[in-house]
């Protein structure tokens, strides 16, 4: 068989849902390889494989979870390896491969449109477009973030200030919650507890994680709409107005729950807004915190689990079931007990097998989070609540952890990791890749009726 078949059929036969699959595991296996490395940490010694792996896992699905402390671990070295995970499994290594193409004059070809469009949502005519808006944009916004936080770093700790202000700008927009505040303040695991009501960091850091889970297609339609809300498609309408009841209806509840929080015993009403609209944001996918997790109400503490479970928006770097999936599944559910036939969101109609996909994604993360919490809590000496917030933490990209994780052993550690990677790539691109791509004769069986309620 000569080269050109061979190359052919070897192409056939990864489908863009193994593709993309498959990428993001080569992009933690370079990762973990790097990190393993003796420079990559501070004390100089090589770290155990299996944490240099979950490490890079959590980088590359921009979770957060870890099983050190980013600041005090990890060298420079090691800090920048995780930025760059952090940037490629944000903003999908299949931007990044596109843009060399183009730049190599290529273009892009009807194979990596489809791959470009499956990431992000777009009709095939608008992927050239679409990629060059993404990187522009993405490199914009984290650009500004770190002008922005270098007003409250650099006079606290110098020139390092910038750096802190880059990584932190770079983490909060891809939603991954890394931070290197452990080194800057010699504590284990603090996050952004130093800065809890400091409005540079509560909102600034807020703002970046709102715009990367809003998602490069929002953006999109919103610039060509010129901000013109009627004429946004429905998609874009859904997930702000969706957003919007998440932020403000989160902070108003977070307010409420927390108002006898004694971490914010000190703050005035200000800073507990600032903290209570950060925590609103950050819980739905980033994992930053300004107080304690584990100092939250039980109502707190049941609200950042449905934030974390229901997540950003689609074609975002924000993980969860989405926003869109939760307000199909909302609709559906009005539309079933009203009596109604179709399920409609204002003017418009939606296809009945998109609201069954939803109702898979809902019951397979629910099954996922389930599943994962038994198992770990039979081989761990852990609680529950821990445990569940742990696994809904992975599965959601969120990485907001009640300290957990570094306790937890390899089996444990592992169920994290594909909870993390099964969160990032999506339940269905992995159900897609493991597929056969056998085509089968649909033949529809005798319709029958069941009481159900």
């Amino acid at each position: 068989m000569d080269a050109p078949k061979k190359k052919l059929r070897i192409k056939k036969k990864l489908s863009v849902w193994r593709y993309l699959a498959l990428g993001y595991f080569i992009i933690i296996a370079a990762g973990s390889v790097l990190l393993i490395l003796p420079f990559a940490t501070k004390s100089g010694q090589t770290t155990n494989y299996l944490n240099a792996l979950f490490t890079s896992v959590s980088a590359t699905c921009v979770t957060g979870l870890v099983p050190y402390d980013t600041g005090l671990h990890w060298s420079g070295f090691g800090q920048a390896v995780i930025l760059a995970l952090i940037q490629l499994g944000g903003l999908g290594f299949t931007t990044f491969v596109s843009v060399l193409l183009m730049m190599r004059g290529k273009g892009l070809g009807i194979y990596e449109r489809k791959i470009a469009m499956q990431t992000y949502g777009e009709n095939f005519g608008g992927a050239g477009r679409l990629i060059k808006r993404i990187v522009l944009g993405s490199l914009s916004a984290e650009l500004v973030g770190a002008c922005l936080l270098c007003i409250r770093f650099v006079p606290d700790f110098g020139g390092l200030g910038v750096w802190y202000a880059v990584f932190h700008s770079v983490s909060a927009f891809c939603n991954a919650g890394f931070d290197l505040m452990g080194g800057a303040f010699g504590q284990e695991f603090v996050s952004l507890s130093n800065y809890a009501g400091d409005p540079v960091i509560c909102i600034v850091i807020p703002v970046l994680i709102i715009l990367g889970g809003l998602g490069f297609c929002v953006w999109g339609d919103v610039i060509d709409c010129k901000f013109n809300f009627k004429k946004f498609r429905l998609f874009t309408k859904v997930v702000l107005i969706s957003s919007l009841v998440l932020i403000f209806g989160g902070t108003a509840l977070y307010l409420l729950f927390e108002r006898n929080n004694p971490e914010y015993a000190a703050f005035h009403f200000g800073q507990k807004l600032l903290c209570s609209f950060f925590h609103s944001a950050t819980a739905r996918t980033a994992g930053f915190s300004v107080t304690d997790p584990s100092s939250f109400s039980e109502s707190g503490y049941l609200l950042t689990l449905v934030l974390m479970f229901i997540g950003g928006s689609s074609g975002s770097t924000a993980g969860g079931i989405k926003m869109s999936t939760f307000a199909v599944i909302l609709m559906g559910m009005f539309a079933a007990f009203g009596g109604k036939r179709d399920v409609n969101i204002g003017n418009r109609r939606l296809d009945s097998a998109l609201v069954g996909q939803a109702l898979a994604i809902f019951f397979s993360y629910l099954s996922l989070v389930i599943l994962s919490t038994l198992v770990i809590c039979a081989a761990e000496s852990a609680g529950f609540q821990e445990t569940l917030y742990e696994s809904v933490s992975a599965l959601g990209t969120v990485g907001l952890s009640m300290s957990l994780t570094p306790q937890l052993h390899w089996f444990s550690k592992i169920i994290l990791m594909l909870l993390m990677y099964t969160g990032r790539v999506g339940v269905l691109t992995l159900a897609a890749a493991l597929a056969s791509r056998k085509s089968r004769v649909s033949v529809r069986k005798p319709e029958e009726s069941l009481f159900i309620g």
